[in-house]
């Protein structure tokens, strides 16, 4: 059985050994007559998901204890995956969630790695540039693009570091292979929310 997060530009499918990046017309044409356990957040697909005989969206089992009403689902599975830690999606937006045994405690979102970028952008044509992929956190800046990168970088492991504490620190998402190199007790898992959805549906057959 594959497992299926759907987002609102592509679909990540886990198959036990890897994550598959695809659109959402190519995973829909590869793997139609799969069986596959979904969750999804692009609601403009809902009409062609539920026509897939083989697709079962499991997002009424994705809850934890805690959570608020309009709380993501991909933030929830996020948290599923394990009962105590802070959990970042690095995306299109990076989130930042609590757990702690199990219970959401809360969290925060800020813009994602391209959308800090694209936002010094539109201050000024001079502060366009692309984020330092080998920044030193320990040397004050001395370029343009330095010094971008270093106001992004450092904010955001500030924030994150503040709340993290002695908690274990879990980044799934694009960019949270790059941004799991600045942090201590960090483990960088692509399939953390495909962990979430395993122990939502492992917790339903349980209380049958």
């Amino acid at each position: 059985m594959f497992l299926a997060d759907i987002g609102n530009s592509r679909v990540h499918i886990y198959n036990e050994d890897e994550v598959i990046h695809l659109s959402h017309e190519e995973a829909i044409k590869e793997y139609a007559n799969q069986q596959l356990r979904y969750i999804t957040v692009k609601h403009q697909l809902r009409e062609k998901l539920e026509c897939l005989e083989k697709w079962k969206n499991i997002s009424e089992l994705i809850k934890i204890e805690g959570e608020y009403s309009t709380m993501g689902i991909d933030r929830k599975a996020l948290c599923l995956s394990h009962k105590n830690g802070i959990f970042v999606s690095a995306g299109s937006a990076i989130t930042v969630d609590v757990v702690e045994e199990g219970v959401y405690k809360g969290g925060f979102l800020l813009p994602g790695l391209k959308a800090y970028i694209e936002a010094y952008a539109s201050i000024s044509p001079a502060l366009e540039t692309e984020l330092n992929l080998e920044l030193d956190l320990n040397r004050l800046p001395k370029t343009t693009k330095d010094a971008i990168s270093f106001g992004i970088i450092a904010s955001i492991k500030t924030l994150i570091e503040k709340h993290q504490k002695d908690k274990q620190l879990y980044i799934s998402g694009g960019d949270g292979e790059f941004l799991s190199t600045f942090f201590n007790n960090v483990l960088f898992d692509e399939t953390l929310i495909f962990q979430g959805m395993k122990n939502a549906i492992k917790k339903e057959r349980t209380d049958v």
